[in-house]
């Protein structure tokens, strides 16, 4: 047994299947599975379990799994020392965030960390998907959701505040919702997740209810769905940071505002893989990031 067949272990059951491991290794899944099965005859126990889909490890392959990514990341960290000593941070951030977050709020903090850290590359995705956040590689995900998955490290970015609002001028000539249930007529105006039926989280004090929607306009994209709100084309029921400043300039109202509204899920996370070793650019963003957070009076504890 040697250090490249613990880290081509690890590399395999990161990836979940052999044909995954091959393509981010560059090799071909038959000379991935040769050097496996070299490695469980050296060791002479079974460290995988192959299914038709998925491999998975046995008890001793989790234990040289855990073995191996220390090893791994210790490596990586050493070679990343080296390489950069001397140098200006460098590195790439692969990042996937929600549309309407990533580009009402965090956009301006993205800026701010390019202009500090010149030399590291932002590649960031703008979406709401929520199934395999950790596909396509990504190093960090940032979501709205109630709990976070189990298998994924999740930093509280803070809580999400939904809001019931509408421009001034339809909140005159039609009136607002006054009522929870008055939401289920309403022409409301929010996002949707494809296949769900739409409905809205509603706690007051210790009560939870709940109301199903029917929107007359529904999209991912909260810019669209903020201009909707502007046009006076209905109720929006959207994340209060999507209206914030028409709020503060008055040309959007709220109503419910006793009510705590939720669609989607109470707080946003950023979340990555445990086992996936952060170079110094991805661990300074997190940082960077979570700071912000903080600062904006967003952020919880990690």
């Amino acid at each position: 047994m040697d250090v490249n067949s613990l880290t081509l272990l690890v590399e395999i059951l990161d990836a979940g299947n052999l044909s995954e491991a091959a393509r981010r290794l560059k090799m071909s899944r038959a000379n991935v599975s040769y050097h496996l099965n070299q490695l469980e005859r050296s060791v002479g126990l079974q460290l995988v379990r192959r299914t038709t889909r998925r491999v998975e490890p046995t008890e001793i392959g989790l234990q040289l799994y855990e073995h191996g990514r220390a090893i791994r990341n210790a490596l990586l960290a050493a070679r990343e020392s080296v390489t950069t000593l001397g140098q200006s941070l460098q590195g790439r951030v692969r990042l996937s965030v929600p549309s309407g977050y990533g580009q009402l709020v965090m956009s301006e903090w993205l800026i701010e960390f390019k202009r500090r850290y010149p030399g590291i590359v932002l590649d960031v995705l703008f979406e709401n998907r929520v199934e395999d956040l950790m596909r396509d590689e990504v190093d960090i995900a940032v979501r709205i959701m109630s709990e976070p998955p189990q298998n994924l490290v999740a930093r509280d970015m803070g809580s999400v505040r939904y809001v019931a609002c509408a421009s001034r001028s339809f909140a005159d000539s039609h009136g607002m919702p006054v009522q929870l249930d008055d939401l289920r007529t309403a022409p409301l105006i929010t996002a949707a997740v494809v296949g769900r039926q739409l409905r809205v989280a509603a706690y007051l004090h210790d009560e939870r209810h709940e109301v199903l929607l029917e929107p007359t306009i529904i999209s991912e994209n909260f810019l669209f769905l903020r201009q909707a709100v502007l046009a006076g084309l209905g109720v929006g029921i959207v994340p209060d940071y999507v209206v914030h400043d028409d709020l503060k300039r008055g040309d959007v109202v709220t109503t419910l505002d006793e009510w705590r509204l939720s669609i989607f899920g109470t707080n946003m996370y950023m979340l990555y893989m445990p086992n996936r070793h952060h170079t110094r650019a991805a661990a300074t963003f997190i940082e960077f990031i979570l700071e912000h957070a903080r600062a904006s009076g967003r952020g919880g504890a990690a």
